[in-house]
């Protein structure tokens, strides 16, 4: 990992990942081309935020909400600030230790539950038909829902395919209304799309400026199924906020790096869901929608990418 990872040198909201905690504790090719992922549709929510649709017809914000580290009071209090200033995409999961707070965010915030779209994800400790079934009941009881708007198997591990056919019977129930995938890459998905009766509508992965995954860029794109970036920002990591590159961008609309990186996903079609305990920040984020980046904009982050993961911890 690149050295410039260092709070010094992220600036913009220092270290998305640091800032979280510490408001916890207080209380707290081509990519580059300008062609859409998935086709976009003409409604808008109160944010401007455009609607993708998956391959089985749901419609999916392409803009959302991440809530990593956001637990408690402080979690419940961003998830009702994220909504209230127009986010509708809200994505938890189970091994976020936040679901209940999520729920008690979405309850707080008075919006419609028909308004939202909700995602959770099966942990690996859950894989399994068995497992998979108890683990969706638990964190549809602990969000105070009736249904899941999106359910993704969090890790290609364990009993994936035990765990996709518990899924496919919840969604054929009503219980879910998308199931998808997170961090697979594309040799998985043909394996378990060649075991299945339901596509996966999803696949979160990283990715980012740092690690734009051309390969699974294209794969999904042939295969129909939407990809979604989880970290958008790499979490600050790389001096993302203080890119040179993306910042020269940003001077000629008045944007900022994150504003410029999440201008980027949205013209490559890729769902991003940034995470950030400030309400400033939050409506920063949202404000994409008034500016494009031209071709030669888009190509110049292509050379950016460092063809490797941000988040080794995590793999």
């Amino acid at each position: 990992m690149n050295k410039k990872n260092t709070p010094s040198a992220i600036n913009r909201r220092e270290f998305l990942q640091t800032s979280a905690k510490l408001a916890a504790s207080a209380m707290f090719v081509s990519l580059g081309t300008s062609r859409l992922f998935g086709a976009l549709n003409p409604d808008t929510a109160e944010s401007s935020i455009k609607n993708i649709t998956l391959n089985n017809g749901i419609k999916m914000p392409i803009l959302g909400f991440g809530t990593l580290y956001l637990n408690g009071a402080v979690g419940e209090k961003c998830v009702a600030d994220a909504i209230s200033l127009g986010y509708r995409l809200i994505d938890t999961a189970k091994v976020y230790n936040n679901e209940e707070s999520v729920g008690a965010g979405i309850k707080l915030s008075g919006i419609k539950r028909e308004e939202l779209f909700v995602t959770s994800k099966l942990w690996v400790d859950d894989s399994g038909y068995e497992n998979a079934k108890k683990a969706f009941e638990i964190s549809l009881n602990k969000l105070g829902l009736d249904y899941l708007d999106l359910y993704l198997i969090h890790r290609p591990r364990g009993d994936v395919k035990g765990s996709w056919k518990a899924m496919e019977e919840l969604y054929k129930e009503g219980r879910i209304r998308a199931i998808g995938i997170s961090n697979f890459e594309p040799e998985q998905i043909n394996d378990l799309m060649a075991n299945s009766t339901v596509r996966p509508t999803v696949n979160q992965i990283e990715t980012h400026a740092f690690f734009q995954q051309p390969k699974n860029y294209e794969f999904l794109k042939q295969t129909d199924v939407q990809m979604e970036a989880w970290s958008p920002f790499a979490q600050g990591r790389n001096g993302l906020f203080t890119n040179e590159t993306i910042a020269a961008i940003g001077k000629k609309y008045n944007k900022t790096n994150a504003q410029v990186s999440l201008r980027w996903h949205y013209q490559r079609g890729i769902v991003a869901i940034p995470r950030t305990s400030q309400k400033a920040h939050m409506a920063e984020n949202l404000d994409i929608f008034n500016f494009e980046l031209d071709e030669k904009e888009m190509k110049a982050i292509s050379p950016l990418d460092l063809n490797i993961t941000q988040f080794p911890e995590w793999t």
